[in-house]
C-alpha cells in the first residue's frame, strides 16, 4: 500500500511538472502577424516572405510563429503598411517606400534613374547606404532590411521604340522621383501603388506602367499588355525600394534567444535574400512573355543614351530638392554609386 501511494504520489508530480514545463513552452511561443500587399503567389510573398517565416520559425526551434496575411487582408491601404508596422497595428509589414512620398528623403536615392541593376547587388547596396546614410529614417521601427528590384522596364499597349513614342502615353508610376522621370520623358505619368495596375489597365485608365518583370505574372500584365521595352547595360531606366519592417514593441518584448533569431535573419544577407528572389522573378516574368509571343522591344545603346541625357535631368531636381532639406544629395549619389560598384560583380 505504501508502495503504491509513493508510485500515485510520484506521478502526480510527474503530471504536475509536464504540465508546468507545458506551460512555459506556451508562455514562450510568440505568433508575430505579416501584413503585405501582393497576391500569395507574387514573387516577394512566395519566394522571400514564406520562406523567411519559416526560417525564423526553424532557427527559434518553433518559439516564434509568423502568421502571414497577404493581399492586404487586414484592411488598409498599401501606402499604410509601414505605419502598420510602426503603429503596431501588425507586427511586421513589407511594402514599397516611394508610396508615402517625401517621407524617406534620402532613400530616394536608389530610385534615380539608371542607378541600379541586379536586384541582389543593389539590394546589399541599398541596405549598407541605409546603414549608414539614412538610418534616421527608419528609426520607428526595427529594421528587418532594405532592398530594391531589378531593371525598371515598360510595358505597354503600344510599343515604346523611342523616346518619341512614349510622349503623350499614361503611364503608372510607383514614386514621385519615377513619376518627375516619366514627365521628363515625356509621358503622363498617373501614380498609384502596384496591385491597382491589374485594374487600370483592364480599363484604360493607363497605356502602360512601369514596373519589373517579377511582379508581371500575378498582376496578368502580360495578358493585357503585348509590349515590352528593355534598355541596353546593366542599369535599368528606373527602380524602387522596399522596407521590411517590424514593430519596435514586439521586437523589444522578445526574451533575448528570440531576439536574437530576429537579428540573424534581419541585415544585409537577408536584404540579398530579397534581392535574389527579385532577379530570379524577373527570369520567369520574361520567359512568359516570351512564350506567349509578346513584343520584347530592346532599345540599343544610342537609344538608351537618348533616354539617359534626358532622365539626367531627374537627378539635378533632386539633388536641389534635398538642398532645400539640408541635405547634400550630390553626396548621398556619390556614395550610392560606389556601393552599387562595391556589389557589383
Amino acid at each position: 500500500m505504501k508502495m503504491f501511494k509513493r508510485r500515485t504520489a510520484l506521478l502526480a508530480l510527474g503530471a504536475v511538472a509536464a504540465a508546468s514545463m507545458a506551460g512555459n513552452a506556451l508562455a514562450q511561443q510568440v505568433t508575430l502577424r505579416l501584413h503585405q500587399m501582393l497576391p500569395q503567389q507574387a514573387t516577394i510573398p512566395a519566394k522571400a516572405l514564406i520562406p523567411w517565416a519559416q526560417k525564423v520559425e526553424a532557427d527559434s526551434g518553433g518559439k516564434i510563429k509568423v502568421q502571414l496575411f497577404h493581399a492586404m487582408s487586414l484592411g488598409g491601404s498599401p501606402p499604410q503598411l509601414f505605419d502598420q508596422a510602426r503603429d503596431g497595428v501588425v507586427d511586421l509589414t513589407w511594402t514599397v517606400l516611394g508610396y508615402t512620398p517625401g517621407r524617406f528623403n534620402k532613400a530616394e536615392v536608389f530610385e534615380l534613374p539608371f542607378m541600379s541593376g541586379s536586384a541582389e547587388e543593389s539590394s546589399r547596396a541599398f541596405q549598407e547606404y541605409v546603414e549608414k546614410y539614412a538610418a534616421d529614417e527608419f528609426k520607428d521601427i526595427k529594421l528587418i532590411a532594405v532592398h530594391t528590384h531589378g531593371p525598371g522596364l515598360f510595358h505597354t499597349k503600344t510599343p515604346v521604340t523611342g523616346l518619341e513614342s512614349l510622349r503623350g502615353m499614361k503611364v503608372r508610376g510607383g514614386s514621385r522621383v519615377i513619376n518627375n522621370m516619366l514627365t521628363k520623358l515625356g509621358a503622363t505619368p498617373v501614380g498609384m501603388p502596384v496591385p491597382a495596375v491589374t485594374d487600370a489597365l483592364s480599363k484604360g485608365t493607363i497605356d502602360g506602367t512601369t514596373i519589373p518583370w517579377e511582379v508581371t505574372p500575378a498582376l496578368k500584365v502580360s495578358e493585357l499588355v503585348k509590349n515590352h521595352t528593355t534598355f541596353a547595360g546593366k542599369q535599368g531606366l528606373y527602380t524602387q525600394t522596399f522596407a521590411f519592417s517590424m514593430n519596435k514593441a514586439s521586437y523589444d518584448k522578445l526574451p533575448p534567444d528570440l531576439k536574437a533569431v530576429i537579428d540573424k535573419n534581419s541585415g544585409i544577407e537577408t536584404a540579398a535574400m530579397f534581392g535574389r528572389a527579385m532577379d530570379e522573378g524577373d527570369k520567369a516574368g520574361r520567359a512568359i512573355a516570351e512564350k506567349a509571343g509578346n513584343n520584347i522591344v530592346a532599345l540599343d545603346i544610342a537609344e538608351t543614351q537618348r533616354w539617359r541625357r534626358t532622365a539626367a535631368t531627374v537627378e539635378t531636381d533632386w539633388v536641389n530638392e534635398m538642398k532645400g532639406k539640408n541635405i547634400d544629395g550630390a553626396k548621398l549619389v556619390s556614395e550610392a554609386r560606389a556601393l552599387i560598384s562595391k556589389y557589383q560583380r
